[in-house]
Parts: C-alpha cells; structure tokens; sequence
C-alpha cells in the first residue's frame, strides 16, 4: 500500500515502516567498455552488465546493490524488470512497474557502507547520491536486506532515510 504522506513510499512487511523507492532516471546509455555506473571502477562488461542481462547472477549481496543501482541509473526498460526479478516473491506483489519509474532522477553516485552476508541471508548498508530536475543533492541511506532465493540473491526490504547534502 502506498503511504499517504509521500507517493513515492510504499510500505512493506512492516506498515509503521516504510521504505522510500529511488526511482529510475532518463535512460542513460552504456557501453560494454565504459566504467560500470556503480562506481566500482571495472569495465560494464564486466560488473554489472551480465547481471543486467541475465547472462550470470550476483554471488553476493554487494554485487547485488552495485547491480541494482546500476539498473535504476540506467533506467531503461529492461533495467526495471531487473529490479522486479530481482526482489523477494515475498515482498515483490506489492511493486508495481509504475512505481519504479519517474522522470528527472538523475543518480550520480553509489558508495557501499557496510556489508555482511552469512548463510542464506545479507545485508548491505549505503548511500546513493541523486538529484532530481536538476535540484539539490540529496542522499538516499539504506539499510537492506537480502535473502537467497533457489540460489539467487534477492532484495528483500530496506530501512531508508533521505538526507540532504
């Protein structure tokens, strides 16, 4: 259900916690040469882009937030069905395409906290750096967690506050 105070808030699991989507920019293109949009410094074509294109799936909970990342500052179709077959069966009914798009995002970075990952279960602290129409800086921080699924990592929820720069 979607939170009466902010559109873009849609609670899950938990309703006295809502977790605040980021949401995808104009479409950005890469090349398979570029560096990766997630800031991790290594060619596309070897970061993200294979997760992105369902050639090979994240082993851990990091490459799963880098590849995330990556598919909202891409922002092209394909990208969001990433980030819907990528969420957990058990909070993903509640997304709807819609939810994951809107116009004017634009990410500029991504910087991973904290990580940890035991078992079948992780979960990654970081901050991502965006701007919307051009505004002011602002900082999504999050908190999320992450369950394998039939041996795929999944995004299961996320605790998130939206700070100023």
């Amino acid at each position: 259900m979607v939170g009466p105070e902010c559109a873009t808030t849609l609670c899950i699991l938990h309703p006295a916690s809502c977790v605040r989507f980021a949401f995808l920019p104009t479409i950005i293109t890469m090349k398979l040469n570029d560096s990766c949009v997630c800031g991790s410094g290594k060619k596309f074509s070897s970061c993200c882009e294979p997760f992105l294109s369902s050639k090979a799936k994240p082993r851990t909970v990091k490459q799963l937030v880098r590849s995330r990342y990556s598919a909202y500052a891409l922002g092209q179709a394909e990208h969001r069905d990433y980030l819907v077959r990528t969420w957990h069966p058990a909070t993903v009914q509640h997304i709807r395409m819609a939810d994951l798009i809107a116009d004017g995002h634009q990410w500029k970075s991504l910087e991973i906290l904290n990580s940890k990952q035991k078992g079948d279960l992780g979960r990654v602290e970081f901050k991502a750096t965006y701007s919307v129409d051009d505004g002011p800086e602002q900082v999504h921080h999050e908190i999320s967690a992450f369950h394998r699924h039939k041996g795929s990592w999944l995004y299961l929820e996320g605790e998130v506050s939206e700070e100023s720069v």
